[in-house]
């Protein structure tokens, strides 16, 4: 019976031993854990924070970017006005254009039947160019 007391004490010795390295193991593992832990939430904060600065420049390059279309919008109203004025120069010039191949042929017509104008030198147009100014 003793040595079944010494084998029984061996065998709770050997259990002892076998708790203290599975309470150290345990201790361990939740170092790790509480370690792993705290790295997940640095990364989350640093991923939040960096989030949020992509999204801080996203707003700002929606702004530049809304702020260059009204700019391509002014620039285009800009470009139709000045188009609508060259095209009323241009009716303007083609006008005027036919008021003096008009004249000329008059002129022409009139000097065929009166000799004495013919020795009058014939008329030189010269152009007197406008200046216009645009409000816009």
């Amino acid at each position: 019976s003793q040595e079944a007391v010494r084998a029984s004490r061996r065998e709770a010795g050997e259990c002892r031993r076998q708790l203290q390295a599975r309470l150290v193991e345990m201790e361990s593992l939740r170092g790790a854990h509480q370690s792993l832990e705290r790295q997940l939430q640095e990364l989350e904060e640093r991923h939040n924070a960096e989030a949020a600065g992509l999204q801080d420049t996203i707003g700002q390059l929606e702004d530049d970017l809304r702020n260059t279309k009204n700019e391509m919008a002014r620039h285009l109203r800009e470009y139709q006005d000045l188009l609508n004025v060259k095209m009323a120069l241009d009716i303007e010039i083609a006008a005027y254009r036919k008021l003096l191949e008009g004249e000329e042929t008059l002129f022409n017509l009139g000097s065929v039947g009166l000799p004495s104008l013919n020795s009058l030198p014939s008329p030189t147009y010269s152009f007197q160019p406008r200046s216009f100014s645009s409000s816009t």
